[in-house]
């Protein structure tokens, strides 16, 4: 259903700390043009931790609208409140997203039976496909296999966006929940070895910066082109660290400043990079062509 570079937006934000609407529809043409396989707006690499209600909600409309269909729009519907994930699920729904994207609840610290029954809530309230996003670096709570396994029998989870180092889980996902189960990546530096495991793609924060590369790669693995495929794994290797060296999507904005597509503005409590990981992104921007 999905599959390839699906990038993880950054939220533009402009001089005066707004939502940079303009900004957010050139960077969505700009990532169509680039070759990117699917758009996920309103997920972590988004901001939503300090985006309102409305501007969630707003920013998902738009992006299906301008998108028209062009490549699939996975939206970014969660929260740790199972009734506000509940209802920007049921919003992305209406605004004609393709499927939504809903996060493990972050800082409650649920149970495994609490993480299965706020899925199934959002499942059982809406019409949509739902794939599960495991970030347990940023959620403490990791879904395990066992739960996810569970919860692949209900009809509308179709997938995982799975952000865990480790690369032995796609492996037994892909065994014990077959090949229609649709395995995404959400670890940069690990995307190769994620494909081999039995995965399909990879939401992906390089992507926000090098969208042609990152499509590249993945068409490459797809064509079993494995030469193209090693020169763009390794090509994108320093892209990967650098821009997790501080807070995401800290790094990530920044190198998008540079490129002249948004405003290095972003909101409190994150803050733009150092000087010294500017210097190094720089650099990598410049090897890679990008500036």
């Amino acid at each position: 259903m999905f599959f390839g570079s699906i990038v993880a937006m950054i939220t533009p934000f402009d001089t005066a700390g707004e939502v940079d609407t303009s900004a957010f529809d050139r960077l969505i043409e700009w990532h169509i043009e680039q070759g990117t396989h699917g758009l996920v707006p309103c997920g972590t690499t988004g901001e939503t931790p300090v985006l309102s209600d409305e501007e969630h909600m707003e920013l998902i409309t738009r992006c299906v609208k301008t998108v028209a269909g062009r490549i699939p729009v996975i939206a970014g519907t969660g929260s740790n409140r199972t009734v506000t994930a509940v209802r920007f699920a049921q919003h992305a729904q209406e605004a004609g997203a393709d499927a939504i994207l809903t996060v493990v609840p972050y800082y409650n610290k649920p149970s495994q039976e609490g993480i299965y029954q706020h899925f199934k809530a959002i499942h059982d309230a809406t019409d949509i496909p739902i794939i599960i996003y495991n970030v347990p670096g940023r959620t403490v709570a990791n879904i395990e296999v066992d739960t996810l396994c569970r919860l692949a029998e209900l009809p509308r989870i179709v997938g995982i966006k799975d952000a865990s180092p480790d690369l032995y889980r796609p492996l037994e996902m892909r065994v014990r929940l077959g090949e229609e189960f649709c395995l995404l990546s959400g670890e940069d530096g690990t995307i190769a070895a994620y494909l081999a495991q039995g995965g399909e793609g990879c939401i992906s924060v390089t992507a926000n910066i090098a969208p042609k590369l990152c499509a590249e790669l993945h068409n490459a693995w797809r064509d079993r082109d494995f030469t193209t495929f090693e020169a763009r794994r390794n090509q994108l290797m320093k892209m990967h660290e650098l821009l997790f060296v501080e807070t995401s999507p800290a790094p990530a904005k920044y190198a998008a400043f540079k490129m002249g597509q948004v405003e290095n503005v972003l909101r409190l409590p994150l803050l733009p990079v150092t000087d010294s990981l500017a210097r190094k992104l720089d650099a990598e921007l410049e090897k890679l062509g990008l500036i």
